[in-house]
């Protein structure tokens, strides 16, 4: 209460020591001979040329001496945290403050004979003041932003959002104090009057709440961060999550394109976020190769002698072998007839071989899903499908993972005998005709 009096003590002062330069030049202009017309004139340019000059001086002590000690000051402190504050030229818009606040204290010494003209500058610069003080509150929340954004926590639970909503508020409140103080009406009347038009308002910033009630399930359900791979084939986005923001998230596609999807849009619809295979450790490879079923046999005594030869199957063969033998003689089937008994077949070995190939590879993680299987048969063939997962994660590192398992595999298949299908090309009629 007390500072309170002081400073309308200290305004009254100055607004006593103007007036007493205003009338010192009206009585010294007066002396000179001018009309009290031209007297009033000659007053008001002089009084607005010293307005003008104080406010630059009074603008230049702020931006170019004030502010600048204190980004200085900062940029040398060991916190880091206050150069955001640099960074986001806080001071540096609070600091329009002061030319104002001359503009202020002068209005009604130069237009004391407008005083109507004198109300409405004076509402003028209230206003002005109003937005450079939501303006310096925006880019501290900025900054602040920024701040907890240097937080490993940060990608989890981003603030942007929020900080956002309370911009809007903000900013709503000056918007609303502005027309209260430029058309002198009550505040609360105002605010009151909104509920006629809250529909009109909820129309306007339907995004905005939607985005917000998203913003906070986003957050609070930890569905997508900062840094996130997403893919939403909806809205054509598959890439990297740049920003989060309340009312668009921006996502960065693997072609460098950026796509803008809007917030809710994440609640709303489906998406696949690629967090859990990033933080496993592992990506799954998926892929089958189609072998024709006619190149599928048992195994003859010459092929059993090859395959014991390659490494990867030679303990399996002699373990088979024996097992197989074993069964057939418990139940004497007659091994002159292949189909009696149990066999090896050229397409079972090959299975064995791949597991132990992919066993021994050292971009396959042994402790995840690992399957080399047979699917369905159909008329391309019998599918054997490779379900395991790459240590590389990273997309061309991953390819080349990928890409080497299955060149070796096309490479190898004809060692066992075994065909790939494919459907005939024109080559493959063309060999046809010839040999007939």
């Amino acid at each position: 209460m007390e500072d309170k009096q002081e400073l309308v003590k200290e305004v009254g002062m100055m607004s006593t020591y103007f007036s007493n330069v205003n009338t010192w030049i009206l009585e010294h202009l007066t002396a000179l001979g001018l009309s009290d017309f031209a007297a009033n004139v000659v007053r008001i340019i002089i009084l607005l040329a010293i307005m003008i000059i104080v406010s630059w001086l009074a603008d230049y002590i702020a931006k170019r001496i004030i502010v600048s000690i204190l980004d200085r000051f900062f940029k040398k402190t060991k916190s880091k945290y206050d150069d955001y504050l640099v960074k986001r030229k806080v001071f540096h818009k609070l600091a329009h403050i002061a030319p104002a606040l001359v503009v202020l204290f002068m209005i009604g010494v130069v237009f004391n004979d407008f005083p109507r003209f004198s109300t409405f500058l004076t509402s003028v610069v209230f206003v002005y003041i109003v937005f450079v003080v939501v303006a310096s509150i925006s880019s501290f929340l900025r900054a602040v932003d920024d701040i907890y954004n240097t937080f490993d926590f940060a990608r989890e639970r981003p603030i942007k959002g929020y900080i956002q909503v309370v911009q809007i508020i903000i900013y709503s409140f000056a918007v609303l104090l502005s027309i209260s103080i430029l058309f002198g009406i009550n505040l609360t009347a105002i605010i009151a009057g909104m509920g006629a038009v809250a529909a009109v308002i909820l129309l306007i910033f339907k995004d905005t709440i939607l985005g917000l009630v998203a913003g906070v399930q986003l957050t609070a359900n930890n569905m997508v961060r900062i840094g996130d791979w997403i893919s939403m084939p909806s809205h054509n986005a598959d890439g990297t999550v740049l920003e989060i923001t309340l009312n668009t998230v921006k996502v960065q596609n693997w072609d460098k394109t950026i796509t803008t999807i809007p917030t809710y849009a994440l609640v709303t619809n489906s998406f696949s976020n690629w967090r859990g295979m990033e933080e496993s450790g592992g990506r799954r490879i998926k892929r089958h190769i189609n072998i024709d079923m006619h190149s599928v046999k048992f195994l003859s005594e010459v092929m059993i002698s090859k395959f014991k030869k390659i490494a990867y199957l030679k303990d399996y063969i002699d373990r088979k072998e024996k097992e197989l033998a074993q069964y057939n003689k418990e139940n004497n089937f007659d091994n002159s007839v292949l189909v009696n008994g149990r066999r090896m077949t050229n397409l079972g070995v090959f299975r064995k071989y791949l597991e132990e190939y992919l066993r021994h590879h050292p971009k396959i993680h042994q402790n995840m899903t690992f399957l080399v299987r047979h699917l369905q048969p159909t008329e391309k063939g019998i599918p054997i499908e490779i379900y395991v997962f790459s240590k590389e994660q990273e997309w061309a590192k991953y390819e080349e993972v990928q890409a080497d398992i299955f060149d070796h595999i096309l490479a190898v298949i004809p060692e066992f005998e075994l065909s790939v299908f494919q459907f005939p090309t024109g080559n493959d009629l063309k060999k046809l005709g010839e040999i007939s």
